[in-house]
């Protein structure tokens, strides 16, 4: 099986250190390395990530903005619940605004963006999911999401979908040993890719918004 993706590998060459304090943080939460409700240990946590104290404290502010941590006066910080009842309004915003991200993505994408589109579809097509731990597929998931709204050429769109996109993530990692077929729910982004690669607007925009609505319905199936 190919190996699963570095999330911070694609656009996080030169960020500083209270960015990558907030990334490197901000994916162990949604990923549920951290586990909700789980207190945030600043001093383990900054020698684990070879971070400092004050570009994390910077970092878990902005995560506290996310709604992936919250803070409570003398007690510390907290990773939050994840809030299942939240799904339906979560996937109402992502199929309005996914489909539009695979759009702009199709038609606006450098070539640079489009190459590592192919890539990360040829990387998917080698997948045996029959045998690949669903953990690790999930992040082929979220990397696919992460190219393509950075595909799309839009920051403001991009960091709003980032978010949401994180929020739906920790509700499919809380549910994900329950789900059967991980494997197709990934494999079927390389269509998808492919398409927006190819600079299918409307093919790309459809098969997006079908993705989201599959993975709502995926969830409530086990709830």
């Amino acid at each position: 099986m190919n190996e699963a993706p570095d999330l911070l590998e694609a656009h996080d060459v030169g960020l500083s250190m209270a960015e990558s304090a907030y990334r490197k943080v901000r994916d162990k939460l949604i990923t549920l390395d951290i586990r909700p409700g789980a207190p945030i240990n600043e001093a383990e946590l900054a020698t684990e990530l070879a971070i400092g104290r004050t570009p994390l404290r910077e970092g878990l502010k902005r995560l506290e903005r996310d709604h992936l941590v919250v803070s409570y006066p003398r007690r510390g910080t907290f990773a939050t619940m994840v809030d299942i009842t939240e799904l339906a309004q979560i996937s109402d915003i992502r199929l309005s605004l996914e489909p539009l991200a695979a759009r702009r993505a199709a038609e606006d994408a450098t070539d640079e963006a489009r190459d590592e589109l192919r890539r990360l579809a040829a990387s998917i097509a080698e997948l045996d999911g029959d045998s690949s731990d669903p953990r690790a597929l999930m992040r082929f998931d979220i990397a696919v999401h992460r190219a393509i709204y950075h595909a799309a050429g839009n920051p403001h769109l991009e960091d709003v979908l980032i978010r949401y996109d994180n929020l739906a993530v920790r509700i499919w990692f809380l549910v994900l040993n329950k789900l059967p077929h991980v494997s197709a729910h990934i494999t079927e982004h390389a269509e998808l890719l492919h398409a927006i690669a190819d600079g299918d607007a409307d093919r790309a925009a459809k098969l997006t918004r079908q993705h989201v609505a599959d993975f709502e319905n995926s969830i409530r199936t086990v709830l």
